[in-house]
């Protein structure tokens, strides 16, 4: 929806560049929504990854680093997004950027306009849209959403997020994506990262209990932010 009235506002006066950052650890059907919705938008979108990581897998990022996630995030993010972003900065040298910040994230665009860089177009934020509003419009589009929301999943991220530490969402995992589940016990105990929190503590994926609940995850229909650190993966470039 960023990308939509990025294009509608500025497209017949400036260049406008759609860039997607992807992560192999994603659900294939991700794919299948960024080809709809570049129809949908009739621009190409470009792919952008990190030097270091070409492969553009998180599971290599953290064998790599020999770390998962902490209280600072992820290196994925870091790795995949951040970094993969910027390169695509330095050499297309953009005067102004749009990300997926929606209006119910406004303090988030507010913090990263004051951390990482201040000319950023708040598209969502002006038009008063939140996540669920970019949702409907989607969908009446006729553009269906990618199949993990349909699988009960909070957002269309990695599947297996280092950066959730809730028992219901790691529960989830197990049933959904059982060799997901056993590939992240496993490296998660051989790096030594802790990545569930239950009754109080950091406890291994392993050691989780299977009945074990924490809150309800949300979901598409409600109100809430789709991504952890970085906005969209989709990330938009205007240069006038």
């Amino acid at each position: 929806m960023a990308a939509k009235l990025t294009l509608k506002r500025y497209g017949a006066e400036e260049d406008v560049r759609i860039v997607n950052n992807p992560v192999i650890e994603e659900d294939e059907d991700n794919r299948r929504f960024l080809l709809d919705v570049q129809d949908w938008l009739d621009v190409p979108i470009e792919i952008a990854s990190a030097k270091k990581y070409p492969s553009c897998s998180a599971v290599e990022v953290w064998d790599t680093r020999k770390y998962m996630a902490g209280n600072t995030g992820a290196p994925c993010t870091i790795e995949l997004k951040k970094k993969a972003r910027q390169e695509w900065e330095e050499t297309n040298k953009p005067d102004w950027h749009v990300l997926g910040f929606t209006v119910d994230e406004k303090s988030r665009f507010e913090r990263f306009t004051l951390t990482e860089r201040a000319n950023v177009l708040p598209v969502l934020i002006d038009a008063g849209m939140s996540k669920a509003d970019c949702f409907k419009m989607i969908q009446k589009a006729g553009i269906v959403l990618p199949r993990v929301y349909r699988m009960g999943y909070p957002n269309a991220n990695c599947i297996g997020c280092v950066k959730a530490t809730s028992p219901t969402y790691w529960n989830h995992v197990r049933k959904m994506h059982p060799v997901v589940f056993q590939q992240r016990s496993e490296q998660s105990r051989r790096i030594g990262a802790k990545l569930v929190r239950h009754k109080g503590e950091r406890i291994f994926l392993d050691e989780l209990p299977k009945n074990a609940m924490g809150a309800p995850m949300k979901t598409m229909q409600t109100e809430c932010g789709i991504f952890c650190e970085e906005p969209e993966a989709t990330s938009l470039k205007v240069t006038p």
